[in-house]
């Protein structure tokens, strides 16, 4: 079944760049960075992140008692998405409807405060609620319950991929004819004080305290790591017949996947980017397209040293110079687990308003990102309007997880 296109039919979006697909697609296309001082981060080494602007007025009062931080962020971006499509889950078939999330750390926010409740106050003063508000697929769940949705209801953990490998699966079933929709995406909420000390450790995150808003810059000369971000994005995808059918709208074509595993390092990428490569060549070739035809990458670009300069050589050497290149973490921070559905989203969106948003904070592009005297052709500035037919999106994650997704303008 491979080489079927699914359209993308819906959108949501819940970011450091805003609540809702206009209030995103704005921010990103101004390239305005949205790191600043975090007070729940104050005394450790890193104290900025970049923030949901409302994590608690996403969803109705009476659910924030028990539902984690990112299960908010996935329900308010499933909620938009659905409207987004025209969509009344009321009136669908909930059996041919499938929900697939990923997450690469679940409700690690209430997993952290019920661990100092049990030190503080001992068993009896944890919430018997922990579990159901932890366990990573309760954001699949909770959509499925909400949406009605008795159709196929999965998680994917691949790190930092994993919201790009959840619409990858999600493709996977639309193809194989296990369901005619499917609402798919990421989410996470791990700007905590565990996981940023834990970052920080690794010297993962950039140190600018003194210049936040400045500190996540992909491909930039003076990148010294990344910024801890969260929040979730869902797509809403549906077999062709399917969106036809109802006289859908569609945004753009889903039709390519490409995935692999480095097999190199638990943290460092591969510096030879061999399986990134790989999962690049399969997305286009997927998509019935040669590497010359790619017009646009939204690059999985974290502001790590290490980890842009694999990725621009590899998309060197299999795309050549001339796609357009941007890194929309820019403007959010590295979302984690949701960053691959946030970024599909804004690949979408592009190829729809033929907009190519900046990379924020890109001053000097770092020359040693330049293969065989050719370099990316990285968007800086300001927006970019592009004539845009095929787009990558990228992601990777640690274990050496890498996941592309192959999106075409809307016919």
């Amino acid at each position: 079944m491979s080489g079927i296109a699914v359209a993308v039919t819906g959108l949501g979006l819940v970011t450091p760049a805003g609540i809702g697909v206009a209030e995103n697609w704005v921010a990103v296309c101004a390239g305005t960075p949205t790191a600043a001082t975090d007070p729940e981060l104050h005394g450790l080494p890193v104290d900025f992140s970049c923030r949901v602007p409302d994590g608690t007025g996403l969803v109705p009062r009476r659910q924030l008692w028990n539902t984690d931080r990112h299960t908010r962020f996935a329900l308010a971006a499933a909620h938009q998405a659905v409207d987004n499509a025209g969509l009344d889950p009321a009136g669908w078939d909930g059996a041919r409807v499938a929900v697939v999330m990923g997450s690469a750390a679940g409700g690690v926010g209430t997993l952290e405060a019920q661990h100092r409740r049990l030190i503080d106050g001992g068993p009896g003063a944890v919430s018997p609620l922990l579990l159901p508000m932890f366990l990573p697929n309760m954001a699949a769940g909770r959509i499925s319950i909400e949406c009605r949705a008795t159709g196929p209801s999965l998680h994917t953990a691949t790190a930092c991929a994993s919201g790009a490998t959840a619409i990858g699966t999600a493709l996977g079933l639309l193809r194989s004819g296990a369901c005619d929709l499917a609402l798919a995406g990421g989410t996470d909420a791990m700007v905590t004080p565990l996981c940023a000390a834990a970052f920080a450790r690794m010297g993962a995150l950039s140190t600018r305290r003194n210049d936040p808003a400045g500190a996540s810059r992909p491909f930039d000369a003076g990148r010294d790591g990344f910024v801890l971000g969260e929040g979730a994005g869902v797509l809403v995808l549906e077999t062709l017949p399917h969106a036809r059918a109802r006289g859908a709208d569609i945004l753009a074509l889903l039709t390519g996947y490409g995935a692999s595993a480095d097999a190199h390092h638990l943290t460092a990428p591969d510096p030879d980017g061999r399986a990134l490569a790989r999962a690049l060549t399969d997305a286009v070739t997927e998509s019935g397209a040669r590497p010359a035809e790619v017009d646009h990458v939204n690059a999985h670009g974290t502001s790590t040293p290490q980890g842009d300069a694999r990725e621009a050589r590899t998309l060197l050497r299999v795309l050549g110079g001339r796609p357009a290149v941007t890194s929309t973490k820019g403007v959010t921070g590295h979302t984690m687990g949701a960053a691959g559905a946030i970024e599909a989203a804004y690949t979408v969106l592009a190829l729809a308003h033929g907009l190519v948003p900046p990379t924020a904070n890109l001053g000097a592009p770092d020359p040693g990102l330049s293969a065989d005297g050719r370099a990316l052709d990285l968007v800086r500035g300001t927006a970019r309007p592009a004539d845009l037919r095929l787009a990558l999106s990228v992601s990777s994650g640690f274990g050496g997880q890498n996941a592309v997704l192959a999106f075409r303008r809307a016919p």
